[in-house]
């Protein structure tokens, strides 16, 4: 038997290739073996966070269909319960907050989602010290819409406030580059989207030195939104050396509520990575609409972080 391209490697996935010998890889060792809530304690402190697969989130926040309507409802778990099955990527838009000078909101476009960022912030605090292995990312947006949207010096100032007025500095890392877990253990990397002059890991929904992301929400079928998913995956895997995050967005906007695009969307998703359960490789940051009804989504994503190399 000849010995099989990478091309056949990306088409069949690893656990359909025989190993030196003719004899399979071992079984897996499962994520479902390791806590959830801590799974990153699990791996060395020496790992790049870039050289993970980071089950996300999708406009993390929007619980609550009548904080808008079912177009702006994107999850059912809660950020506490999020981080405790796994997520280890936020997604937090705010617009300013109304009645205050200083603070944010959450919303979903220019629907408030009924938390300010201190109520997120204070819950990742809170998930962190509990579990002080763990990692968080967070992309921090400005949403810049409806009437409470903020022009870009006044969103930096009121982050500024956060920051350094509240105490929230220490949650955060904010150096300009990808930490490993070690360097990391316990903080919040800060994936900034916002018109900023800091020294930070600057946010791109695209392709920066610190991300390359497919993010493609509207325009195309949903059956051809689950095959961008799973291209992007095999273009993190034919770039395993990479230092940039790769981000691979399942979730999409465009003709039909959030719910009914999930489960178009995750079921070839969860195909693709059971077909390569096997492979060792790392695929980035997987935000979702909806993980609590595709769990076995989220626990092939967990599982990539163990599979032996």
């Amino acid at each position: 038997m000849s010995s099989p391209t990478r091309r056949d490697v990306l088409r069949w996935g690893a656990a359909a290739l025989p190993a030196a010998g003719g004899l399979l890889r071992p079984a897996t060792a499962r994520a479902a073996a390791v806590d959830p809530s801590a799974w990153m304690a699990a791996l060395g402190d020496a790992t790049p966070l870039t050289a993970l697969t980071i089950p996300g989130t999708h406009d993390s926040c929007c619980t609550d269909p009548w904080h808008g309507t079912e177009w702006s409802h994107t999850q059912n778990w809660g950020v506490p319960e999020q981080l405790l099955r796994g997520i280890r990527f936020l997604d937090i838009r705010c617009n300013g907050l109304a009645g205050t000078a200083d603070e944010l909101g959450i919303y979903h476009s220019d629907a408030y989602q009924y938390l300010r960022l201190q109520d997120v912030l204070d819950q990742c605090r809170a998930f962190l010290a509990a579990h002080p292995g763990e990692v968080l990312v967070m992309r921090l947006r400005n949403e810049y819409a409806g009437g409470n949207r903020l022009e870009a010096p006044e969103f930096q100032r009121r982050v500024s406030h956060y920051l350094d007025d509240l105490g929230y500095r220490p949650l955060f890392w904010t150096a300009p580059s990808w930490p490993t877990l070690g360097q990391a253990r316990g903080r919040v990397v800060l994936a900034a989207d916002f018109a900023n002059p800091w020294s930070v890991i600057q946010w791109s929904s695209g392709t920066n030195p610190w991300f390359a992301t497919q993010d493609t929400f509207q325009g195309i079928s949903l059956a051809a939104k689950a095959r961008a998913v799973t291209d992007w995956f095999d273009r993190a895997y034919g770039d395993q050396g990479s230092a940039r995050m790769y981000v691979d967005f399942t979730s999409y906007a465009n003709g039909g509520w959030p719910k009914v695009n999930a489960d178009a969307i995750l079921p070839p998703v969860r195909d693709y990575l059971a077909a390569r359960s096997r492979q060792p490789a790392h695929l980035g940051i997987v935000p979702m609409d909806f993980p609590d009804f595709h769990t076995d989504v989220l626990q092939l994503l967990l599982d990539k972080n163990f599979v032996p190399r």
